[in-house]
């Protein structure tokens, strides 16, 4: 599996990714991994159906995604992940996934949620999974579409006093 692009915006298929980030990555297929979404029928059903033209889109719980990276069921395809939060990255690297990168586009805000930046807000658990990714090697950078520039999450989060080095 050729990983083009790692994502954590709890929007998943949107326009910008629809429009943007598969067209800038080349992608065959949009791999949503979260285990609340594969739970929900009818948000399944909307996330393949806003896939764009000629990408296929699956949503698949975290467990089912590591049995068929381990299968390589996709091989030889282009992928992009996209997460709602990065607890799953966080798993799917514990349990062996390779990431590079993990690029992040939007996490809403909640109660007991910190803005951190105008369309990413933290709370503790996001920031844990976060620390544990970076102990991993794996960048973790900031940009709604590609031709942002490339802001370091954990860069700002220091900034923030959220994390310590």
């Amino acid at each position: 599996m050729d990983i083009r692009l790692a994502r954590i915006d709890d929007r998943l298929i949107h326009g910008q990714v629809a429009t943007v980030w598969s067209k800038e990555c080349l992608v065959d297929r949009i791999l949503v991994i979260s285990d609340e979404v594969a739970k929900d029928p009818l948000r399944k059903f909307m996330l393949r159906e806003a896939a764009p033209p000629g990408v296929f889109a699956h949503v698949l719980p975290v467990e089912r995604f590591l049995a068929v990276n381990e299968q390589q069921l996709f091989e030889n395809e282009k992928v992009m992940l996209l997460f709602t939060g990065p607890a799953e990255a966080a798993r799917l690297v514990h349990g062996g996934l390779k990431l590079k990168s993990i690029n992040i586009g939007g996490m809403s805000f909640s109660v007991g949620k910190k803005m951190i930046t105008n369309f990413i807000s933290v709370d503790e658990k996001d920031i844990s999974a976060f620390s544990y990714l970076a102990k991993q090697g794996i960048e973790l950078e900031i940009r709604k579409v590609p031709t942002d520039r490339k802001v370091s999450l954990m860069t700002l989060l220091k900034k923030e006093k959220s994390v310590t080095t």
